[in-house]
This record gives structure tokens, sequence and C-alpha cells, in this order.
């Protein structure tokens, strides 16, 4: 079961949402939940902060690299055939001269297998690393970008095939960039739900739709809203919800004590512990929701 918390905009509250469901479901800190074992993957690479939470104590690190080209003057014709292949426009051919535009380069490695000279190496540039260890018997993993990289994609990929080596039965929640860009497509790929996490505003509303549309329409996943901070802003997500028979799952009050439990890195459920049957609650309505 692959739950992603995902959201249309920054700030809703995603991540807290991701990390209290996950510690609410580790109970009594076995690591399981009704016989199912529980995997977190903060795919939020550009800014993985859900650690900050649920505090895992990490063992392994490994770096992720992207394979880019690199060409060989000397065999080059310079016929433009790789130029031709490349859908990212990160290959060019003036001239005599080849440009490689490497923050453009997706690592495709169509351009060394279409080159009819063999003129084309890949060689490994970094671009970020993943690190994965245990918050208690939880298996816990998030990625993290290198300063100036422009693609998140890989090393997201990276993080959820980590995370993805554990799952067999288990419990797999994903915590989502925020938006709906290519990383957030990539992180919501292959789940079976998609939980998402709005604010009943202006702004969230319009995001969420996006977001929604995102998930649902275009990648066919079902979904369910977490309306955060109820309490300001208007009914706009209710009435979005039931035009479009959208299950509004859980809601969470705009309550000072969530909001100074939050600015120390505190979880909802360690702070209110009467939340705990909340999540819980929220999980087995999630489950009954992919059931039909």
């Amino acid at each position: 079961m692959i739950i992603t918390v995902a959201s249309g905009k920054g700030g809703t509250g995603k991540t807290t949402v991701a990390t209290n469901l996950a510690l609410s479901l580790l109970g009594a800190g076995d690591g399981t939940h009704r016989g199912s074992r529980l995997v977190f993957a903060d795919c939020d690479v550009e800014e993985p902060n859900a650690a900050l939470f649920l505090r895992p104590l990490l063992s392994e690190k490994e770096a992720v690299s992207l394979l880019i080209p690199a060409v060989d003057t000397e065999s080059c014709t310079y016929c433009g055939r790789c130029a031709e292949v490349c859908q990212f426009h990160a290959i060019a051919v003036v001239g005599q001269k080849v440009l490689v535009f490497d923050e453009l380069c997706h690592g495709c490695g169509s351009c060394a297998l279409e080159c009819p000279e063999n003129a084309i190496e890949e060689s490994p540039q970094a671009i970020g690393h993943v690190e994965q260890g245990r918050v208690g018997s939880m298996v816990f993993c998030h990625g993290e970008m290198n300063i100036g990289v422009p693609m998140a994609t890989p090393i997201i990929r990276q993080v959820k095939h980590i995370a993805l080596e554990h799952c067999a039965e288990d419990t797999v929640i994903l915590d989502a960039p925020p938006g709906t860009s290519c990383p957030v497509v990539e992180t919501l790929r292959g789940s079976d739900y998609a939980l998402m996490v709005t604010e009943p505003t202006p702004f969230g509303l319009h995001d969420l739709a996006l977001a929604i549309e995102v998930a649902r329409d275009v990648l066919g996943i079902p979904v369910g809203v977490v309306i955060n901070r109820e309490g300001v802003g208007d009914d706009s997500i209710d009435a979005y919800c039931r035009e479009h028979q959208i299950p509004i799952l859980m809601r969470i009050p705009l309550d000072r004590r969530i909001a100074e439990a939050y600015s120390d890195g505190i979880p909802i459920v360690s702070a209110l512990p009467e939340y705990q049957e909340r999540f819980v609650a929220l999980y087995d309505q999630i489950m009954e929701e992919c059931a039909r």
C-alpha cells in the first residue's frame, strides 16, 4: 500500500500530516500496523524536513549521479544525430562544434546510443545523495539535492527505489514535494492513494484543484483531502469537494498549540496524544476508499 501525501502549494502542512500519520501508525514503536510494516520516504529532495520531526537514526548514505555526455571531437563527424534524438534539447551541433548543456540533460543516454561514430561517452556527475535508516522499526529514507542542481527527479527515483525495496505487503508513506511539477508527478507515479493536504483559502483551493487534476485525472490515482488550519478562510474547499465527489477525510483546526509544537519540532501526536486515534482513523478511511 503506497500512500503519497501531497499538496498543490507549499506551507499547507503536508509534511505535518505525513509524519504524524506515520508516527500514529507506528503506535507502540514496534514498526508495524495491523501486521504491516511501515516505510517512510521524504521525496521533497529540494527541502527535506521530515527528519526534523521523525528524528531517524540514519545508517547509510549514497551519492546520486546523472550520466552526462562527453563528445570525442576526434571521432565526431558533426552529423547532428545526437541533437535530433535529444528530446530535452540538452545537446546541439553548431557547425564543427557540439554543445552540451548539462543542466538540461536528463541522463537518458539516447545521444550515446544513437551516435553512429560511437563518439559520445557518458560520465557520472553527482547531483545529490540519499540516506536511509530507521525510526524505531520503521524504515526511513530521504534525499537531498546538491546546491545549484536543477533536476530533482533522479534523486526522487532513488529514494522511491529504496522505499519500495521494503514494500511487499508494507505500508509506504511518501512525502511529496509541493506543487504539480515533474518531481510531484514522479513521486505520485505508482501510488495507490493520493492524500492532498490543503488550507481553506482561495490560494489553497486553486492549487488543490491543480494537484487533484494531476493525481486523479492524469495519473488515475484515487484522491482524498485533509483540510489543515480549518477556521481560517471560507468553505470553498468543502463546496469544491462536494461538487467533484472527493472525500474530506480529516480536518485539523487552526490551533495555537499545534503551531507552537510545530515551531519546536514536536509532532502533533506527541504534543496532543488524542490526535493519534484521529490519524489512525484517517488511515482506516484511506484503506476503505482504496477497497471501493
